[in-house]
């Protein structure tokens, strides 16, 4: 990856949104340090068993390796509060096919610190079998974090649903990764669950979100980059 295409960012590299520090993480997952908050977005938990249920196969690892993730980024930041920004359980049912060995790890994460499911349109409503509490939207430091971003919210905005991911171009080859999409006002989060998949940031989705200008922070191996959107490809 060229210097002119990327630029490496410092582990832990904050950002302001309104009067609130965000750092987005190489796991996906955003911390807000001053409120020791850690934010992540669009798990899908079973959406593998979803997919068996309909006669796709799929390998019946995601959620396992998704909550590991999460698990990994919970140990490394020590936060005192998760927010899941909606779409954490890939249907309405998904709660009831959680194994039991996978509510008693997120259960265990849970332990010491407030738990904050935020609905999405895949889980409007979350049971209490899986801890935590939950809301539509949660407001922090002027900032309002809810699943899916509001194209008129005149604040400042963190949300999920899109899943951004990047593309651009790389020693004469295409490389397509999740992102966080920024702004001065907005933040749009990867998704972290692994069957989620991403939107191109090209795509018209993202337009009415980002006349402000565009901040692509792209998940690379082993550090993120700060992509010059004037190098972002479509698909």
């Amino acid at each position: 990856m060229t210097a002119a295409a990327a630029v490496p960012m410092t582990t832990r590299e904050a950002f302001m949104l309104g009067r609130l520090a965000i750092v987005p993480d190489l796991s996906g997952a955003l911390f807000l340090p001053e409120e020791r908050t850690l934010v992540v977005a669009d798990l899908h938990l079973e959406k593998g068993s979803a997919y068996a249920m309909r006669g796709v196969m799929l390998p019946p690892y995601d959620t396992t390796a998704t909550l590991a993730a999460l698990s990994a980024a919970i140990l490394r930041l020590r936060p005192a509060r998760v927010i899941a920004l909606g779409d954490s359980f890939h249907d309405r049912q998904a709660e009831a096919r959680l194994a039991p060995q996978t509510l008693a790890a997120l259960h265990l994460m849970q332990q010491g610190r407030d738990w904050l499911w935020i609905t999405g349109n895949h889980d409007p409503a979350v049971g209490a079998r899986v801890g935590g509490e939950s809301a539509d939207a949660i407001v922090l430091g002027g900032v309002t974090f809810r699943h899916e971003p509001d194209p008129v919210e005149t604040g400042y905005e963190v949300a999920g649903h899109l899943h951004p991911a990047a593309k651009l171009r790389m020693r004469g080859r295409a490389l397509r990764r999740r992102c966080f999409a920024l702004s001065p006002r907005r933040c749009v989060m990867p998704a972290m669950g692994a069957y989620a998949g991403g939107l191109n940031l090209r795509d018209a989705a993202f337009r009415p979100l980002f006349r402000e200008g565009l901040s692509a922070h792209l998940l690379g191996d082993g550090r993120l980059f700060r992509i010059d959107p004037r190098l972002l490809l479509p698909d």
